[in-house]
């Protein structure tokens, strides 16, 4: 049945008013800032500019033991750059105002959100000047895993592999579930051996990460943003750059090694030969390059973390991935090579937002909760359709509960 079509009733006890909901948190990076909201109102479903499309809403029910608020999650994300669009738009919509959560031992005034990333410390005083609020900081890992552990145990379809151009969505059994690798993909790289709940222990990490992306890839082709130079990437040929060792095996496999003719043996290796300057090279064909090499050292870095802790199951989140396949594909190709095809590369549906999911769930009277009876629409396209974009669909909202303890 459509939701649109239902009224939407809302019913709370006495001593738990929709207020003491806490609704909105921040993961503060130090290239994007991602917000995650929960909204009960249809008002707060309509698109605008900056934020991600959202679905209707689908109303609260007073359950046996607490009152249970049925709604949904939303997502968001800004550059760090332009943070005044952020505070802009969490200020028209009026979300800094409903749903503080307050602490016992800090002043009643005080209103505070929960915030994760180093930007929590950088921007407090700006956030408490635009908008009157106070970060209450989480630590960053901490919101990572906890984000990430809700979502693989939640939704079914979180997961997924991605080789030769398709998605394969996988069931993550509970029971085995631990121990995992999670590699946070954000402006750098955390790689984060994850135990058992609220077991973990940051492994390894690399400086080369989102932001050597972005940076790099400004400077060489005057992108103006992240998602500009993704985009253009998509267009780009590496091989017009890239050195393959057909390039030096006149053409040939080499495959006593195991290694193909198309395999990348020296990232921009063809502009050392090359008699040409930058403005002679396509933007597009450097930055393509310069994916698949960060990529390619993500997923090679990663196996090697994997293989030190006996870990046969890699998660990769962050928002350098972006449900790209260029990326999932150099990423997954890493993992299945060096690993001789016993570990595997996979990824999630919300991967840039594990950090911020994290952040709302630690609110102390929040609780998120899966609602069994309202399932994120599954259709055929998902893992038969290569291009399948979830930024573009479902993926900006989800069913859930939030049980006010």
């Amino acid at each position: 049945m459509d939701p649109r079509q239902n009224q939407i009733e809302v019913i709370s006890e006495p001593r738990q008013s929709l207020g003491q909901i806490s609704h909105l948190a921040l993961d503060i990076g130090g290239s994007l800032i991602k917000v995650v909201y929960f909204s009960v109102s249809r008002d707060d479903c309509t698109d605008r500019e900056g934020e991600s499309s959202a679905n209707d809403t689908l109303g609260v029910f007073k359950g046996d033991k607490h009152p249970i608020l049925e709604g949904r999650l939303h997502f968001a994300k800004f550059e760090t750059s332009n943070i005044n669009d952020c505070l802009e738009f969490i200020s028209s919509r009026k979300l800094h105002l409903g749903g503080f959560q307050h602490h016992e031992n800090l002043a009643k005034d005080k209103n505070l959100i929960k915030a994760t990333g180093g930007g929590a410390n950088k921007f407090a005083e700006l956030f408490k000047e635009k908008l009157g609020i106070d970060l209450d900081k989480e630590d960053e890992m901490d919101c990572l895993v906890a984000g990430a552990t809700f979502l693989l145990k939640a939704f079914h379809h979180e997961a997924y592999t991605y080789m030769d151009g398709k998605k394969h969505f996988v069931q993550i059994d509970q029971s085995n579930l631990y121990p995992y690798l999670l590699v946070n993909i954000g402006s750098g790289v955390s790689m984060i051996k994850v135990d058992g709940e609220d077991k973990f222990e940051r492994v390894s990490g690399t400086n080369v990460g989102g932001g050597t992306f972005w940076g790099l890839g400004r400077l060489l082709t005057k992108c103006k943003s992240f998602d500009e130079l993704l985009e253009l990437s998509h267009r780009g040929n590496n091989r017009v750059i890239d050195m393959l060792v057909g390039d030096i095996n006149g053409g040939m496999d080499y495959s006593k090694i195991g290694l193909s003719s198309t395999t990348i043996a020296s990232s921009f290796g063809k502009a050392v030969s090359n008699n040409k300057e930058l403005e002679d090279y396509k933007p597009e064909d450097i930055a393509q390059s310069l994916l698949r090499m960060i990529s390619y050292n993500i997923g090679q870095i990663s196996h090697l973390n994997a293989l030190q802790f006996g870990l046969k199951r890699i998660f990769f989140g962050g928002f350098f991935i972006q449900d790209q396949p260029h990326t999932m594909d150099t990423i997954s190709v890493a993992v299945h090579f060096w690993s001789k095809g016993e570990a595997k590369a996979m990824f999630l549906r919300h991967e840039g937002f594990l950090g911020a999911i994290g952040a709302y769930m630690s609110y102390p009277k929040n609780k998120l909760a899966h609602n069994q009876s309202m399932q994120i629409p599954l259709a055929a396209s998902y893992a038969a359709d290569p291009n399948y974009n979830p930024l573009n669909a479902d993926k900006e909202s989800m069913e859930c509960s939030v049980y006010a303890a």
